[in-house]
């Protein structure tokens, strides 16, 4: 089915009614309830309280804004929201939402109460944005009919809907519609025992025998991030059940991971071949993203977004006005000497 509004048609694929599944079997490790999200514990007591105070007073939820780094569980958190407000939802994302007219025939299909959810919202064009703003505030849509000196501008009320946008980039939000957002939470990295007890969770969901040490060693070599660690979950699985007895153990998760070349860390190829790169070819930096990137051949947004964080929460990666600077905890996890010729890139080092 598709609306006409104006000369934009809206399509109606551009939404789904369900989370779409972003690898295998992603949807079916998604927790659905507050109580069985592991992690995010401030996060979590905050938003129960919002959502208690919403559901008393019979209204819908203030629109949330959920940043962080990816695959720490924004999309699950919208979906639990859903479910916890007793509420329908609509999934879409940013860069989904090209033309104003696909946003206004999306607001005016929903229901009172409903959820809107969009992720990456830092995408959505300029133009889809300016729309957002009368809906989230006055819940009510301002349509231009007509063209030239004939056009009338005509109000269309909204229902009380609640928007959720979640993004990985929280900085590139424009200040007027981040300013929009009643409720803001910023979703951390999440420690080993997080991650163990999640782990430990989702073998359960997928009838895989797993021994505490198996789990918590995936869970320390996980980069803090969940969906990392269901993902080295299914991949260890396979491991156990051709090379071991279906049973994941420490020795097994290590040996599997090691196969992965996913070292004690976490650490990946291409974390490695960055710090290698700094150290072998701008003795150990100061070298700008963009040349690292060209450099060991990634997209500069996949290094800056993906791997700099992990990297330097480990401390083994700065950055300067300069560039990025590998520090001296880096060359002692690839067992490398620490050059001291010049004094300048050293003391960046420190």
């Amino acid at each position: 089915m598709s609306i006409d509004f104006g000369n934009d048609i809206y399509e109606e694929p551009l939404v789904a009614k369900t989370f779409l599944q972003e690898d295998a079997q992603e949807g079916s490790l998604r927790p659905r309830t507050l109580a069985d999200y592991i992690g995010q514990e401030k996060a979590k007591e905050n938003l129960a309280v919002f959502i208690e105070a919403a559901k008393r007073r019979q209204e819908a939820l203030d629109h949330v804004l959920l940043h962080g780094p990816p695959g720490l569980g924004k999309t699950t958190l919208a979906g639990i929201i859903a479910q916890e407000m007793g509420s329908g939802i609509r999934i879409t994302s940013g860069p989904a939402i090209e033309k104003p007219g696909d946003l206004a025939a999306l607001l005016t299909n929903l229901n009172e109460g409903d959820i809107l959810f969009v992720d990456e919202i830092h995408r959505l064009n300029r133009s889809v944005e300016e729309i957002l703003y009368p809906a989230m505030e006055d819940y009510a849509l301002d349509i231009i009919v007509g063209k030239g000196p004939s056009a009338n501008s005509i109000r269309l009320d909204l229902p009380k809907f609640t928007l959720i946008g979640a993004t990985t980039r929280a900085g590139q939000l424009s200040a007027p519609l981040r300013d929009r957002f009643g409720v803001t939470l910023r979703l951390e990295l999440y420690t080993p025992e997080e991650l163990a007890r999640i782990v430990t969770r989702s073998a359960g969901i997928l009838d895989v025998n797993i021994v505490p040490s198996g789990a918590y060693e995936i869970a320390r070599r996980s980069r803090g991030t969940p969906r990392i660690a269901n993902r080295m979950l299914r991949r260890v699985r396979d491991f156990a059940q051709v090379k071991a007895d279906g049973v994941i153990t420490e020795t097994v998760a290590d040996e599997a991971l090691c196969a992965l070349e996913i070292d004690h860390l976490g650490l990946d190829p291409v974390d490695r071949r960055m710090l290698h790169a700094i150290i072998e070819n701008y003795r150990g930096g100061p070298v700008g993203l963009e040349t690292l990137a060209a450099t060991i051949g990634e997209e500069s947004v996949t290094l800056e977004d993906v791997y700099e964080p992990y990297l330097m929460q480990l401390g083994f990666l700065t950055r300067t006005p300069r560039g990025r600077c590998v520090t001296r905890k880096a060359y002692a996890h690839l067992g490398l000497s620490v050059p001291g010729d010049d004094p300048e890139m050293e003391q960046l080092r420190i």
